[in-house]
């Protein structure tokens, strides 16, 4: 180390002294290298602190040397690692000479010595190598270092092959950098002949612009005529050549999609120079814009975009309405295909940012009025739906909605740049053309009104009000004479609204009416943040609803002697209008208390009442029926008492209402529907809620239905899309069916013959004569032929006409069936809120039953996707609303009688049931009235029917809580289920499932003790063997509640445990061979409850006997009754550890005499010789204390077989595999919790012997040789139940050394 600090310099003299320091500093170097960006930074940092914190500099100077050679590296990822940290370093270490590592950069990557290959390394070598000392912050004070750094790129910009621009680039980075005088003293001198043959290349042009912009004190007008001719860059001389760079560039970047840097300082330029009219005139327009080139195209588009925020407020309005403008227009009307670049989103994003950071209203007020006037005959390019209004100041969104209303009422398409497509103009022979454009401009002005209401802007309530209240107008109304006192009616349109304006601007008004319902509250004042706060929408900041405001309007409109209604009130309809706004009033002077009650009903009215405007006949009787229903709903007189015979209460009245406004297509309605529909809950009679469940029943479907089938086909013939949702549209989804009905039409019509038509037919050709005989053919002249002609091809046509009229039929009752479907599903939307508003109601008990019948008629009905949807939803509804709901009934003292019944009733449904998933929601049904039974408080005492011990009622202080039966008569219940599981497990063809009564049981455990005995002597007496498969597994649930115990004393409990220990001993008895999988099931069950039980038996001390067990089980195993099962095994020796027997080791067997080989030992052709093969692997087990797999005499080593069930003297009972077949049973199953039985040379993995039989099997087939790893197989079937004594003496003495004496298994 001494030696190294001395020799200082830029070599490391001792190179190995550095790398004798430990790996962790070369590792940096390596970690720089990587692909992953985050390892390569960590490296730097690390590599960085390694170094100041040693200061030694031989590190210091071989991290140079590394660094430098890494910046020619073969791999891309690296090249820029290591100039990122050989730039750290420079800027770490100042004391590093600039010149010093510049020459080392020059000496490793010498392009002129380098080999050929190797040039493109060397090229990217001494580029990173500057852009290094660049980043570093200390090339621009080194003058020396700036300019040979300079020269170097200019060589570089030579290798364009592997290089490209990045020289270029650099080099424009670096100039941008410098100071002037740096500039003028250094710089300017080398690089003037770049500069002047600016004109030869985009990369020369940019160098020279980026100069003008950063030092117009050297490159001033006279030393620009100097390097190139002219004093400026942009003049009519130089325009021709710009233009072909400006080509060019567009060409390089088309991949980036981005603008060039060298087009946008150009622009700058140009307007430095105020020459940007005649650079976007003849530059742009008159020369880009002539080459038919999309990159060419696109970049013009981007430098309109990018040059907005540049431009005066007249240069906007000159570009605006320029040819570059009109070309983007006819670009977005032609790119509509789906697979089509499309610059229309590019250009919204510079348009937002140009309007985001512009303060000036002027300007901003010139390019949305620009683009809102881009016209494709008529109709404006820019989206009406655009969110870039949001930036718009409010005074210059207020002159734009004026700009607006202006344009809807008074087109003027000589301030709008209008086109037309060449399809247009081929197809516009017959069209009044400017009409057309006037009707395309006001849909389009109407719909951005609209949006401006619904977009999130800044915006006055004023301005809400002016749009709201001009959409209006325009929509229901018209002027008859100029008035100041209406601001809608103080201007005539230059063009009369035909009919499908004012349509347009009905639609666009309930579109906006919805939106108005949703908007929160407007202004800054602490009212409007207090009803922000409580989430209130739909009202102005003093609390008048938005709807109110254009109601009462439209009152002052139908008053008004200057304007008339397009749809003019019958004296009727006045009258209704007149007293729904009186009723409105009186509403808003009720009781805040009912604050949400008023408001929803005043939502209802109100747009009922506007709905007069648009369907006076339909809506006439539902504001008739709506308004009685109101005023009797806040009548402050008393209730009269009601018979069955009375008029409907105001709620029935309300819910038929909301059941016919469900069917109308307007999204708005149905929404302040459902909206009503949850103020009206509370006051819900069984009456009005049976209204609603009728309509879900499937067996009363023809009566009130259909009048709201009707009225709802009628609706949709005129609906328009934005009153509309996705809820409206069925027609359209199903009209791809009518071609395969038509199809199956032509196979009905000549299946189907009428005998009708038979007969007809037949006394046609009588009448004729045509069925005479032979002789009658010659008899029919000419006229006797077209007369029967005539008469068959009319009985023909009549036949068609009455087929025809059979199938109209059948597609009229298909569509009524699909809308009468769509109807209940939105009739379900109220159950929903019902069942989620009003859990606690004990209503809730009669939508239990037509929810199951809709469920069960879908099963069994087409499975078409609306019906599908229809049932996922109603079963959702029924899941989770109903079943799962944490609140119930807390009343139901009263219904005890019922609810028992209704318990009975749909237990009894489910078990009669063939379809288990059905049955499924019948039990989900009686488990949710059990919860509602449990959790109520009887009058009588709650305490469960079974007494709690006296010791568990002292230990569990909660357990009374815990088994409390409320309401619930357990007897009565538990009858029922008692029948239920019975059917289950006796009854072949059950829809009941486990799981049912998994539920059962987990959630209700006071049903367990009744209910378990019936699981115990199901274990034997189970219909089939899946039965007593599935009464093991639940009795094994169920003993796993710790709440069972609570039901039982201890003797009961031991009771149990020892009759369940008795069933399955019978039922093992009976097992045979297992082959079937039911077999297999059962069996895997017997023996996971035995091991449950027998874990009881040991952990609480039960005395319960098992000799007759135990006997039973080793009978098993000696039957192969668990047959080659892996799983069986597993389970089987789970339980006999309970027994104490442990699972018999898998011995290695002999090998086979050597004579058998001896006849194998002539050498073949490809085998090893002797010398080579490996011999001593057998030894070395044998001298690690394994037992050895063989006796000397060859014979497989096996313990002795002793009589089943008699204890081996100093071990552990142990099973002995009485065959080979035996032993690979046993295979790869792992023994949880079996204690081996010895563990050194005894103890052998069966799976592991198997696997290296296999192996040695392929070692012989493949070398031929039978010595000493031939295969044991055969010999081990010759002797078969022997036993090699020396390895019974041997295994005997190493059990002694670690195991005493082992007492049998408990057999008492």
């Amino acid at each position: 180390m001494a030696e190294l600090e001395g020799q200082g310099g830029g070599v490391v003299a001792d190179p190995r002294g550095v790398l004798r320091q430990g790996r962790a500093f070369l590792d940096f170097f390596w970690d720089i290298a990587k692909p992953e960006q985050e390892v390569r930074l960590a490296a730097t940092e690390n590599l960085l602190r390694h170094l100041q914190e040693g200061r030694k500099d031989d590190e210091l100077q071989y991290t140079l040397k590394r660094l430098v050679e890494g910046l020619g590296a073969t791999r891309e990822a690296a090249r820029p690692g290591f100039s990122l940290a050989l730039a750290q370093v420079l800027q770490a270490f100042e004391e590093i000479p600039m010149c010093s590592v510049l020459e080392q950069i020059k000496e490793k990557h010498n392009l002129e010595k380098v080999k050929k290959k190797l040039v493109r390394n060397a090229a990217f070598g001494n580029f990173f190598g500057v852009m290094a000392l660049f980043q570093s912050g200390r090339l621009v004070k080194d003058r020396k270092a700036l300019l040979e750094s300079i020269q170097l790129l200019q060589q570089l910009a030579h290798h364009q092959a592997h290089l490209r621009d990045l020289p270029r680039k650099t080099l424009i980075d670096i100039m941008s950098e410098v100071p002037e005088t740096v500039f003028e003293e250094v710089l300017f001198g080398i690089l003037q002949s770049d500069l002047a043959s600016a004109f030869t290349s985009p990369e020369n042009l940019h160098l020279l612009l980026v100069g003008i912009q950063k030092f117009p004190g050297v490159l001033k007008p006279i030393n620009l005529k100097k390097l190139f001719g002219s004093p400026t860059v942009v003049n009519e001389q130089n325009i021709p050549r710009l233009v072909e760079l400006l080509q060019s560039a567009a060409k390089s970047e088309k991949k980036d999609k981005k603008l060039p840097s060298v087009v946008f300082d150009l622009l700058q330029v140009s307007l430095k120079d105020d020459a940007f009219e005649l650079f976007w005139k003849e530059g742009v327009e008159n020369g880009l814009l002539k080459e038919k080139s999309g990159p060419v195209s696109y970049m013009c588009y981007r430098l309109l975009g990018s040059a907005l925020p540049l431009l005066s407020l007249d240069q906007l309005q000159m570009v605006l309405k320029g040819k570059v403008m009109q070309h983007y227009g006819e670009h977005v009307v032609t790119t509509q295909l789906p697979d089509r670049f499309r610059f229309a989103p590019e250009m919204e994003g510079y348009v937002d940012e140009f309007l985001s950071r512009c303060d000036d209203l002027e300007r901003q007020l010139a390019v949305m009025i620009g683009f809102s006037t881009l016209t494709n005959q008529g109709y404006p390019v820019f989206s009406s739906s655009s969110r870039v209004v949001r930036h718009l100041q409010p005074v210059a969104l207020l002159k734009y909605v004026e700009w607006l209303k202006d344009m809807f009422l008074r087109p003027d398409f000589d301030c709008c740049l209008d086109f037309s497509s060449n399809r247009q103009k081929q197809n516009q022979e017959n069209v009044n053309i400017a009409q057309h454009k006037i009707t395309r401009l006001r849909k389009w002005v109407i719909h951005r009104l609209a949006n401006i209401v619904e977009n999130p802007v800044k915006k006055e309530e004023s301005l809400v009000m002016d749009i709201s209240r001009f959409c209006c107008f325009h929509a229901f109304f018209e002027t008859k004479k100029k008035t100041s006192q209406i601001c809608e009616a103080s201007v005539l349109p230059s063009e009369p609204l035909d009919g499908q304006a004012h349509s347009v601007a009905e639609n666009y008004f309930f579109g906006l009416l919805q939106t108005l319902n949703t908007l929160p509250v407007l202004g800054d004042t602490a009212k409007a943040a207090a009803l922000r706060e409580k989430h209130i929408h739909g009202v102005t900041a003093d609390g008048k609803l938005w709807i109110f405001l254009l109601v009462e309007y439209a009152n002052k409109l139908l008053s008004s002697e200057h304007v008339k209604a397009l749809k003019p009130f019958t004296k009727g309809q006045r009258d209704a209008w007149e007293r729904a706004l009186q009723s409105v009033k009186n509403l808003q002077k009720e009781n805040k208390s009912d604050g949400a009650k008023v408001v929803a009903f005043q939502q209802l009215l109100l747009l009922i009442a506007i709905y007069l405007f648009k369907n006076q006949s339909e809506t006439m009787d539902v504001l008739s029926d709506l308004l009685n229903c109101t005023e009797r709903a806040f009548s402050k007189e008393p209730k009269k008492k009601k018979t069955d015979s009375a008029e409907p209460g105001w709620v029935e009245v309300m819910v038929e209402i909301l059941l016919s406004l469900l069917a109308q297509p307007s999204l708005l309605i149905r929404r302040i529907s459902r909206s009503v529909f949850v103020r009206i809950c509370p006051n819900l009679t069984k009456r009005a809620l049976q209204l609603i469940l009728d309509v879900l029943d499937p067996y009363q479907e023809q009566n009130e239905e259909s009048a709201v089938v009707v009225m709802e086909e009628s609706d949709k013939e005129i609906k328009s899309a934005p009153d509309t949702d996705e809820e409206g549209s069925e027609d359209s989804s199903d009209e791809g069916d009518t071609e395969e009905e038509n199809d199956s039409g032509d196979e009905e019509k000549n299946e189907e013959v009428d005998d009708d038509f038979r007969s007809q037919l037949m006394n046609v050709l009588q009448a004729g004569n045509a069925l005479g005989g032979d002789e009658s053919d010659e008899e029919l002249d000419d006229e006797a032929m077209m007369a029967l002609d005539k008469n068959i091809s009319a009985l023909f046509a009549e036949q068609q006409k009455r087929i025809q009229a059979k199938k109209n039929e059948k597609e009229k009752m298909r569509k009524e069936e699909i809308l009468r479907r769509d109807f209940k599903i939105k009739v379900l939307d109220l159950i929903e809120v019902f069942l989620t508003k009003q859990s606690e109601n004990p209503l809730v008990f009669d939508v239990i039953e037509p929810l199951l019948r809709v469920i069960e008629q879908c099963m069994s009905s087409d499975s078409d996707k609306q019906e599908v949807d229809f049932l996922q939803k109603t079963a959702s509804i029924f899941k989770n609303s109903l079943c799962r709901a944490k609140q119930y009934c807390k009343r139901v003292d009263a219904l005890q009688e019922d609810l028992h019944a209704f318990v009975e009733r749909l237990v009894k449904k489910a078990c009669k049931h063939t379809d288990s998933s059905v049955a499924l929601y019948y039990f989900s049904a009686s488990l949710y009235l059990l919860k509602v039974l449990r959790g109520n408080t009887s009058d009588k005492s709650s305490t469960p029917s079974n007494p709690l011990p006296e010791k568990q009622s002292n230990t569990i202080p909660q357990a009374s809580q815990l088994l409390s039966t409320g309401c619930l008569d357990v007897e009565r219940v538990t009858a029922v289920y008692q029948q239920a599981l019975t059917q289950f497990l006796t009854k072949r063809n059950s829809a009941l499932t486990s799981s049912m009564f998994n539920d059962l049981f987990s959630r209700f455990p006071v049903m367990c003790k009744p209910l378990v005995d019936i699981l115990v002597k199901s274990i034997t007496a189970g219909a089939r063997q899946h039965q007593q498969a599935q009464a093991c597994l639940l009795l094994q649930n169920v003993l796993l509640l710790r709440e069972l115990k609570l039901f039982m004393t201890e003797e009961e409990w031991e009771e149990l445990i020892r009759e369940s220990i008795s069933q399955v001993t019978e039922s093992l008895k009976m097992v045979g061979k297992c082959i079937l999988k039911a077999e297999k099931e059962k069996v895997a069950k017997n023996l996971e409850l035995l091991n449950f039980l027998l874990k009881t038996v040991a952990e609480q001390k039960l005395c319960v006997k098992l000799t007759e067990l135990d006997q039973v089980l080793v009978a098993l195993y000696q039957a192969e009754g668990i047959g080659n099962s892996a799983r069986l095994d597993c389970l089987y020796w789970n339980v006999m550890r309970w027994l104490n027997y442990t699972k018999p080791k898998k011995e290695k067997t002999a090998n086979k005499p050597v004579q058998e080989a001896e006849s194998l030992k002539r050498k073949k052709k490809g085998f090893l010789p002797e010398t080579k093969k490996r011999k001593n692997r057998k030894k070395g087990i044998q001298e690690n204390g394994v037992a050895p797999g063989a006796s000397e005499d060859g014979e497989p080593a096996a313990p002795e077989e002793q009589p089943l069930g008699t204890e081996v003297p100093k071990q552990k009972k142990a099973l002995v595999l009485g065959s080979s077949k035996q032993k690979n049973e046993n295979r790869g199953v792992g023994e949880k919790g079996v204690a081996m039985a010895g563990r050194g040379e005894g103890a052998v993995n069966g799976g592991g012997a198997v696997a290296a039989k296999k192996k040695k099997k392929k070692n012989r087939k493949r070398k031929g040789n039978a010595g000493s790893e031939a295969e044991q197989a055969p010999a081990a079937k010759k002797t078969k139940g022997t036993v090699s004594q020396e390895t019974q003496q041997k295994q005997g003495k190493a059990k002694k050394k670690r195991k005493g004496k082992k007492t049998p298994a408990p057999q008492e």
